[in-house]
């Protein structure tokens, strides 16, 4: 019954060990940190979302606690940084000839408290994850799985059934969120995973500290502990690398990164491909329910000046479709700022003089001045777009319930997990409310194809629908900034954000 493609899987499994391998390199040009060694606690600042964060890794959406769960937490399979799924506690995976029946091999791994991670954690993982009222971010990409007909052959072994074929399954299994917790546990408050740190303790909004798990399968970190600090001013987390109060700072400013990287006092990472940056217009509601609308902000913007103004040159201008050098991404002709056809289009959508709110926020750098700039570039065509400055704690729930243009920012995923989770209609992050069954069926199709070639072609009419007339507008990509420490080694540079070797913690050690 079941065709396991061994040479791929050794493929993927090779990938895998090679970033682990490359994760002691230093950045180019950049100082060493030395060899490794254990010991001592690292302390990694990121931006926060104060008292509403959770170490329930179902639900973490925030970078600060993606990477907290990543040190509690496994999934079965994480992103690789080409965006393939890596293996992790999956040690492999084998469909069936009609890609509708997929079997896991569980590799031997525990929880902190001594137990095994067994078939039924998995099952008990996603049954929760998917549950009725949900709206977890792993839903959508989980949803395909027909739970009550999938089993445990033995306690090392999965066998799902899907609803439908799905050819890129494991990118489910990697998807954000798709944690695997004890089965039962219903209490985060002192959480258990199979991650490569135990907790410790945690104040919402302020601090974490794990410490070693010495019974890690993937090897124990050399780090004894684990601190990650909230610091959601830029300026805060640079200022407090240079005064060493802590090791690592997450998501730098260019500016930062040019004013430091040369001194010597702390070390600059780029990490590429990483940072796509965009607007989300809602579809649903007025005035982005005209298409007109929406392809006169096509038009709009100003594409090279964004990048030359916010990326401050360093990244490269989009074209409206998310992923760009990623697999299966469509190249169609680049879009440039037209405002005469940005003025017909606004005329024709009955839009002339009208104010329209923007929301944006300091949540990420870059997306307030993203919006203050297309601001000024929509007033040449008579919109007047109101900057709103939203709640950086808050933002990213916030737009995605309300709203109708927010500047928008996004890591780095395969495009079948930037379609599932964002852009069918049972979506759980559908920030621009995008809901068309005819879309659905293309997504359907494609992965109940086993043929690339094919899929690729589906995948291109599907991207073809959104630069058309989507309500995402992607302007720009660049990479992601972190710093670090002199002292700090075993950060994998060549890793984009939200995949497997970013944030990765029990691989970096204190000189």
């Amino acid at each position: 019954m079941f065709t396991f493609d061994r040479r791929r899987f050794l493929g993927l499994a090779g990938a895998a060990t090679t970033g682990a391998l490359l994760a002691g390199c230093g950045p180019s040009g950049g100082p060493r940190a030395g060899a490794p060694r254990p010991g001592g606690r690292l302390r990694a600042a990121f931006a926060g979302g104060g008292s509403a964060e959770v170490l329930d890794p179902h639900d973490s959406d925030l970078y600060v606690e993606i990477a907290r769960a990543k040190a509690l937490y496994d999934k079965l399979a994480d992103y690789g940084n080409d965006m393939s799924p890596q293996p992790r506690l999956a040690e492999r995976w084998e469909p069936s000839a009609d890609l509708q029946t997929w079997r896991i091999t569980l590799r031997q791994a525990t929880f902190h408290d001594g137990r095994p991670v067994r078939a039924a954690d998995v099952l008990a993982s996603y049954t929760r994850i998917t549950e009725p009222g949900s709206s977890r971010r792993a839903k959508s990409s989980l949803s395909v799985i027909d739970l009550p007909n999938s089993r445990a052959i033995d306690d090392r072994t999965v066998e799902f059934r899907l609803k439908r074929p799905y050819a890129e399954f494991p990118n489910a299994l990697a998807t954000l969120g798709a944690y695997i917790i004890p089965e039962g546990t219903t209490d985060f408050s002192r959480p258990i995973g199979s991650g490569p740190f135990r907790f410790t303790s945690f104040e919402p909004g302020r601090s974490f500290l794990g410490a070693r798990n010495p019974d890690y399968f993937d090897g124990a970190p050399l780090l004894d502990e684990l601190q990650i600090v909230v610091t959601n001013d830029e300026a805060a987390r640079v200022n407090a690398l240079l005064g060493k109060q802590v090791d690592y700072a997450n998501d730098l400013t260019l500016t930062s990164a040019r004013t430091y990287e040369a001194g010597g006092q702390i070390r600059v990472l780029r990490l590429p491909l990483s940072n796509f940056q965009g607007l989300a217009m809602k579809v649903d509601r007025p005035p982005f329910d005209r298409p007109e609308l929406r392809q006169a902000m096509f038009h709009l913007v100003d594409r090279e000046e964004l990048v030359r103004s916010v990326l401050q040159g360093s990244g490269q201008v989009s074209n409206d479709v998310y992923g760009q050098g990623y697999r299966y991404y469509a190249e169609f002709p680049q879009r440039r700022q037209d405002l005469d056809r940005a003025r017909d289009l606004v005329r024709r959508a009955g839009a002339e003089g009208m104010t329209i709110d923007f929301d944006t926020s300091d949540a990420s750098t870059g997306l307030k001045e993203a919006a203050l700039a297309i601001s000024d570039q929509a007033r040449e065509i008579g919109l007047n777009l109101n900057v709103k400055l939203g709640n950086k704690d808050t933002y990213w729930s916030d737009i995605n319930k309300s709203g109708v243009l927010a500047s928008y920012r996004s890591g780095g995923m395969p495009l079948d997990s930037h379609f599932s989770q964002r852009l069918l209609s049972g979506s759980t992050t559908n920030n621009t409310a995008w809901r068309r069954p005819e879309f659905d069926e293309l997504y359907d199709t494609a992965q109940s194809t086993a043929d690339e070639a094919r899929r690729a072609e589906l995948y291109t009419r599907m991207q073809r629908q959104l630069f058309d007339e989507g309500g995402f507008l992607w302007w720009g990509v660049s990479d992601w900034i972190v710093g670090s420490a002199p002292n700090v080694g075993g950060i994998d540079e060549r890793s984009p954000a939200n995949t497997l070797h970013w944030a990765r913690f029990d691989k970096v050690w204190l000189a």
